[in-house]
Protein backbone atom coordinates (compact mmCIF):
# COMPACT_ATOMS: atom_id res chain seq x y z
CA UNK A 1 0.00 0.00 0.00
CA UNK A 2 1.41 3.52 -0.70
CA UNK A 3 2.22 5.99 1.74
CA UNK A 4 0.55 8.88 1.47
CA UNK A 5 2.40 11.99 1.11
CA UNK A 6 2.17 14.53 4.68
CA UNK A 7 -0.10 17.20 3.47
CA UNK A 8 0.14 21.08 5.18
CA UNK A 9 -2.90 22.55 6.46
CA UNK A 10 -2.25 26.44 7.49
CA UNK A 11 -3.23 27.35 10.96
CA UNK A 12 -2.57 24.45 13.21
CA UNK A 13 -1.00 23.76 16.21
CA UNK A 14 1.95 20.68 15.98
CA UNK A 15 2.99 18.41 19.23
CA UNK A 16 6.28 17.23 17.01
CA UNK A 17 8.03 14.65 18.12
CA UNK A 18 11.70 13.39 16.87
CA UNK A 19 13.19 10.28 17.71
CA UNK A 20 16.96 9.57 17.86
CA UNK A 21 18.28 6.45 15.46
CA UNK A 22 17.06 2.96 16.54
CA UNK A 23 16.28 4.93 19.66
CA UNK A 24 19.68 5.41 20.49
CA UNK A 25 20.85 7.90 23.73
CA UNK A 26 22.64 10.06 21.45
CA UNK A 27 21.18 13.27 23.73
CA UNK A 28 21.93 12.00 26.65
CA UNK A 29 24.75 14.84 27.51
CA UNK A 30 23.58 17.93 28.54
CA UNK A 31 26.25 19.64 25.88
CA UNK A 32 24.26 17.84 23.09
CA UNK A 33 20.72 18.92 24.19
CA UNK A 34 21.92 22.44 24.69
CA UNK A 35 23.25 22.20 20.94
CA UNK A 36 19.37 21.20 20.28
CA UNK A 37 17.95 23.75 22.15
CA UNK A 38 20.53 26.44 20.51
CA UNK A 39 19.67 25.51 17.27
CA UNK A 40 15.58 25.68 18.26
CA UNK A 41 16.43 29.18 18.89
CA UNK A 42 18.15 29.80 15.45
CA UNK A 43 15.23 28.34 13.89
CA UNK A 44 12.94 30.82 15.67
CA UNK A 45 15.45 33.58 14.42
CA UNK A 46 15.75 32.13 10.96
CA UNK A 47 12.16 31.26 9.64
CA UNK A 48 10.08 32.84 12.57
CA UNK A 49 9.02 29.63 13.79
CA UNK A 50 6.44 29.81 16.55
CA UNK A 51 7.62 27.81 19.77
CA UNK A 52 5.43 27.41 22.51
CA UNK A 53 7.10 24.50 24.39
CA UNK A 54 9.76 22.02 24.29
CA UNK A 55 11.47 19.11 25.58
CA UNK A 56 15.04 17.47 24.92
CA UNK A 57 15.36 14.04 26.65
CA UNK A 58 17.94 11.50 25.96
CA UNK A 59 16.91 9.76 23.18
CA UNK A 60 13.95 11.81 21.64
CA UNK A 61 12.45 15.26 21.37
CA UNK A 62 8.90 16.92 21.89
CA UNK A 63 8.33 20.48 19.93
CA UNK A 64 5.21 22.14 20.19
CA UNK A 65 4.70 24.48 17.81
CA UNK A 66 1.95 26.67 15.38
CA UNK A 67 2.92 27.70 11.77
CA UNK A 68 0.60 30.49 11.78
CA UNK A 69 -0.37 29.46 7.95
CA UNK A 70 2.90 30.08 6.99
CA UNK A 71 3.77 26.21 5.06
CA UNK A 72 7.77 25.97 5.16
CA UNK A 73 8.63 27.49 9.05
CA UNK A 74 8.22 23.84 10.42
CA UNK A 75 10.23 21.74 8.25
CA UNK A 76 12.60 24.09 7.16
CA UNK A 77 13.19 24.41 11.16
CA UNK A 78 13.14 20.85 11.52
CA UNK A 79 15.47 20.43 8.86
CA UNK A 80 18.12 22.68 10.21
CA UNK A 81 17.97 21.80 14.10
CA UNK A 82 18.20 18.19 13.17
CA UNK A 83 20.79 18.32 10.70
CA UNK A 84 22.92 20.78 12.42
CA UNK A 85 22.58 18.68 15.64
CA UNK A 86 23.02 15.50 14.12
CA UNK A 87 26.00 16.97 11.73
CA UNK A 88 27.95 18.30 15.39
CA UNK A 89 28.24 14.98 17.30
CA UNK A 90 28.58 13.07 14.09
CA UNK A 91 32.44 15.51 14.15
CA UNK A 92 32.98 15.46 17.49
CA UNK A 93 32.30 11.72 18.22
CA UNK A 94 34.10 10.83 14.62
CA UNK A 95 30.93 8.98 13.71
CA UNK A 96 29.42 8.15 11.14
CA UNK A 97 25.47 7.07 10.06
CA UNK A 98 21.73 8.77 10.97
CA UNK A 99 21.40 10.70 13.98
CA UNK A 100 17.97 10.60 14.02
CA UNK A 101 15.33 8.26 13.07
CA UNK A 102 14.16 9.24 8.79
CA UNK A 103 10.87 10.92 9.48
CA UNK A 104 9.61 13.16 12.62
CA UNK A 105 5.48 12.86 14.17
CA UNK A 106 3.28 15.59 13.94
CA UNK A 107 0.60 15.64 15.86
CA UNK A 108 -2.27 18.28 15.12
CA UNK A 109 -3.42 19.85 19.03
CA UNK A 110 -6.96 22.06 19.18
CA UNK A 111 -5.77 24.95 20.86
CA UNK A 112 -7.45 25.74 24.44
CA UNK A 113 -7.89 23.06 27.23
CA UNK A 114 -6.44 20.17 24.92
CA UNK A 115 -3.27 22.36 24.30
CA UNK A 116 -2.93 23.09 28.01
CA UNK A 117 -2.88 19.25 28.63
CA UNK A 118 -0.35 18.69 25.86
CA UNK A 119 2.22 21.09 27.53
CA UNK A 120 1.66 19.17 30.77
CA UNK A 121 2.46 16.18 29.09
CA UNK A 122 5.56 17.13 27.60
CA UNK A 123 6.58 18.74 30.30
CA UNK A 124 6.21 16.25 32.31
CA UNK A 125 8.44 14.01 30.27
CA UNK A 126 10.92 13.06 32.89
CA UNK A 127 9.02 13.01 35.92
CA UNK A 128 7.62 10.08 33.99
CA UNK A 129 10.90 8.86 32.97
CA UNK A 130 11.76 8.79 36.83
CA UNK A 131 14.87 10.83 36.14
CA UNK A 132 13.20 14.48 38.01
CA UNK A 133 10.21 14.59 40.63
CA UNK A 134 9.10 18.23 39.10
CA UNK A 135 9.95 19.46 35.53
CA UNK A 136 11.20 23.05 37.37
CA UNK A 137 14.51 20.56 38.21
CA UNK A 138 15.11 19.49 34.01
CA UNK A 139 16.25 22.25 32.56
CA UNK A 140 15.93 21.46 28.49
CA UNK A 141 12.06 21.73 28.78
CA UNK A 142 9.75 24.65 28.53
CA UNK A 143 8.40 24.84 32.35
CA UNK A 144 11.05 27.09 33.55
CA UNK A 145 10.59 29.74 30.55
CA UNK A 146 7.03 29.53 31.05
CA UNK A 147 6.94 30.34 34.39
CA UNK A 148 10.02 33.10 34.34
CA UNK A 149 9.90 34.29 30.77
CA UNK A 150 13.15 35.31 29.79
CA UNK A 151 14.64 38.90 28.49
CA UNK A 152 17.21 37.21 26.12
CA UNK A 153 17.46 33.93 23.61
CA UNK A 154 14.00 33.76 23.84
CA UNK A 155 12.11 30.66 22.38
CA UNK A 156 8.92 30.58 23.62
CA UNK A 157 6.22 33.21 22.34
CA UNK A 158 4.80 34.14 25.28
CA UNK A 159 1.37 35.70 23.79
CA UNK A 160 0.81 33.76 21.50
CA UNK A 161 0.93 30.71 23.83
CA UNK A 162 -1.58 32.94 26.30
CA UNK A 163 -3.87 33.70 23.06
CA UNK A 164 -4.30 29.81 22.30
CA UNK A 165 -5.03 28.81 25.73
CA UNK A 166 -7.76 31.43 25.97
CA UNK A 167 -6.49 32.96 29.36
CA UNK A 168 -6.62 36.59 29.16
CA UNK A 169 -3.24 37.42 30.91
CA UNK A 170 -0.18 36.30 31.38
CA UNK A 171 0.38 35.95 34.85
CA UNK A 172 -2.64 33.83 35.02
CA UNK A 173 -1.87 31.85 32.27
CA UNK A 174 1.40 31.32 34.24
CA UNK A 175 -0.04 31.03 37.84
CA UNK A 176 -2.62 28.24 36.43
CA UNK A 177 -0.08 26.17 34.27
CA UNK A 178 1.80 26.09 37.52
CA UNK A 179 -1.42 24.38 39.55
CA UNK A 180 -2.09 22.16 36.59
CA UNK A 181 1.26 20.70 36.83
CA UNK A 182 1.49 20.24 40.40
CA UNK A 183 -1.92 18.56 40.56
CA UNK A 184 -0.59 16.08 37.76
CA UNK A 185 2.49 15.05 39.02
CA UNK A 186 1.48 11.66 40.76
CA UNK A 187 -1.69 11.15 38.59
CA UNK A 188 -2.51 9.80 35.32
CA UNK A 189 -0.93 12.59 33.68
CA UNK A 190 1.79 11.39 34.44
CA UNK A 191 1.57 8.13 32.25
CA UNK A 192 2.73 7.70 28.68
CA UNK A 193 -0.25 8.38 26.42
CA UNK A 194 -0.21 7.69 23.16
CA UNK A 195 -2.22 9.92 21.39
CA UNK A 196 -0.06 12.61 22.06
CA UNK A 197 2.23 10.97 20.03
CA UNK A 198 0.93 8.48 17.55
CA UNK A 199 -2.25 10.40 16.48
CA UNK A 200 -2.79 12.51 14.20
CA UNK A 201 -4.59 15.36 15.69
CA UNK A 202 -5.93 15.52 19.46
CA UNK A 203 -8.95 17.91 20.86
CA UNK A 204 -13.04 17.99 20.45
CA UNK A 205 -15.02 16.08 18.44
CA UNK A 206 -15.84 18.92 16.01
CA UNK A 207 -11.98 19.65 15.41
CA UNK A 208 -10.82 16.25 14.98
CA UNK A 209 -13.85 15.29 12.04
CA UNK A 210 -12.93 18.75 10.79
CA UNK A 211 -9.42 17.38 10.71
CA UNK A 212 -10.27 14.49 9.21
CA UNK A 213 -12.39 16.29 6.58
CA UNK A 214 -9.67 18.62 5.30
CA UNK A 215 -7.20 15.34 4.55
CA UNK A 216 -9.45 14.96 2.13
CA UNK A 217 -8.75 11.05 0.47
CA UNK A 218 -6.03 10.97 2.84
CA UNK A 219 -7.99 10.18 5.84
CA UNK A 220 -9.13 7.43 3.93
CA UNK A 221 -9.02 4.48 6.51
CA UNK A 222 -8.28 7.01 9.37
CA UNK A 223 -10.60 6.56 12.98
CA UNK A 224 -12.03 9.10 15.00
CA UNK A 225 -12.34 7.97 18.32
CA UNK A 226 -13.06 9.41 22.00
CA UNK A 227 -9.81 9.09 23.64
CA UNK A 228 -10.29 10.39 27.77
CA UNK A 229 -11.51 14.19 27.50
CA UNK A 230 -11.56 14.86 24.06
CA UNK A 231 -11.14 12.76 20.55
CA UNK A 232 -8.22 11.82 18.44
CA UNK A 233 -8.35 10.49 14.70
CA UNK A 234 -5.92 7.39 14.24
CA UNK A 235 -3.86 5.88 11.50
CA UNK A 236 -5.10 2.86 10.08
CA UNK A 237 -4.29 -0.82 11.41
CA UNK A 238 -1.98 -1.25 8.30
CA UNK A 239 1.03 0.92 8.29
CA UNK A 240 1.88 2.55 5.15
CA UNK A 241 5.53 1.45 4.15
CA UNK A 242 6.75 2.37 0.76
CA UNK A 243 10.23 3.79 0.38
CA UNK A 244 10.90 7.64 0.26
CA UNK A 245 14.28 7.23 0.03
CA UNK A 246 15.18 6.55 3.87
CA UNK A 247 14.67 3.44 5.94
CA UNK A 248 11.75 3.55 7.96
CA UNK A 249 12.33 4.21 11.84
CA UNK A 250 11.02 1.48 14.06
CA UNK A 251 8.19 4.25 15.62
CA UNK A 252 5.01 2.11 15.31
CA UNK A 253 2.41 3.45 13.53
CA UNK A 254 2.54 6.89 13.16
CA UNK A 255 1.65 10.13 11.11
CA UNK A 256 5.08 10.18 9.14
CA UNK A 257 3.73 12.40 6.15
CA UNK A 258 6.49 14.69 4.71
CA UNK A 259 5.45 18.29 4.60
CA UNK A 260 5.42 18.99 0.69
CA UNK A 261 2.01 18.82 -0.38
CA UNK A 262 -0.26 21.64 0.25
CA UNK A 263 -4.35 22.18 0.18
CA UNK A 264 -7.09 23.53 2.28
Amino acid sequence: MARAKRHFIPGYTWHITHRCHKREFLLKFARDRRRWLYWLYQARKRYGLTILNYAVTSNHIHLIASDDGERDVIPKSIKLIAGRTGQEYNQRKNRKGAFWEDRYHATAIEEGEHLLRCLVYVDLNMVRAGVVTHPSMWPFCGYNEIQKPKKKNVLIKYDKLRALLGINSYEAMRNHYKEWIEESIGSTETKRDEKWTDSIGVGSKTFVENLKSLLLGAAIGRKVRQSGNGYELREPVTPYIVNFGAKNGDIGLVNRYFWNDYHV
